[in-house]
């Protein structure tokens, strides 16, 4: 598998990396994702009446997204939305692990240490990748590339103070329109999609990263 997606919530696929899954299952590459959670606190625009209406449906906008990515490896957990944080580390890091020795991934992608915005889930997520990778570390097992979401610097200063730079840009431009297609999938989130494309539409044609050596995933889990 040329990449795994390890994020929390349906449509933390699409916005960052869309094009670059595109581009990868168009060449005939496998990507595959692990959703944590259901996505059931979301916004829901009228869509949904409850929690669990809001995570069906979120479910086949998932679906939907990735059959529009070419994505066909994807696994969603039941994790609490909004609870990422209460979860055990040490059980978030096993079901890290357990999917990276499944997929054996070339790259696996998540969220830097302090969740691109600070999301208590982005950041537990992202916790729970690097202890992943701690014990896998330890006990000699052959690690995948590590990246993470790396956009501008956030104007926050506890963000900015473990704000991680870009170190690889794609030109994705190609993809522009499937990408914008995928990311319409998620209806129930339309307006978390305008919120954004509001804020970082030259991420649509262009998607950065980390690229992560040893002292980038260094560190405890955050609130």
């Amino acid at each position: 598998m040329k990449l795994l997606l390890i994020v929390p919530h349906p449509d933390d696929e699409v916005y960052g990396a869309g094009g670059t899954i595109l581009e990868w299952t168009g060449e005939g590459h496998r990507v595959g994702l692990l959703t944590l959670t259901r996505g059931e606190k979301g916004r829901t625009l009228g869509l949904a009446a409850s929690p669990e209406e809001l995570a069906t449906l979120r479910a086949a906008e998932l679906r939907a997204c990735l059959d529009v990515l070419g994505v066909q490896d994807h696994q969603q957990l039941a994790y609490p939305d909004g609870g990422l944080k209460n979860v055990l580390l040490e059980e978030l890091a096993l079901t890290v692990q357990n999917a990276v020795r499944r997929f054996r991934p070339q790259i696996v992608l998540t969220f830097p240490p302090n969740g691109s915005n600070g999301h208590p889930d982005h950041v537990a997520t992202s916790a729970a990748v690097r202890a992943a990778w701690k014990v896998m570390e330890s006990q000699g097992e052959a690690l995948p590339e590590l990246w993470f979401y790396a956009g501008v610097p956030p104007e926050d200063p506890q963000l900015l103070a473990s704000y991680l730079a870009p170190n690889i840009e794609r030109d994705v431009s190609a993809f522009t329109a499937l990408k914008l297609r995928a990311m319409a999938c998620h209806r129930s989130q339309a307006l978390s999609t305008v919120d954004w494309l509001r804020r970082f539409s030259e991420r649509v044609p262009r998607e950065t990263f980390h690229r992560a050596s040893s002292q980038s995933w260094q560190g405890e889990r955050r609130a």
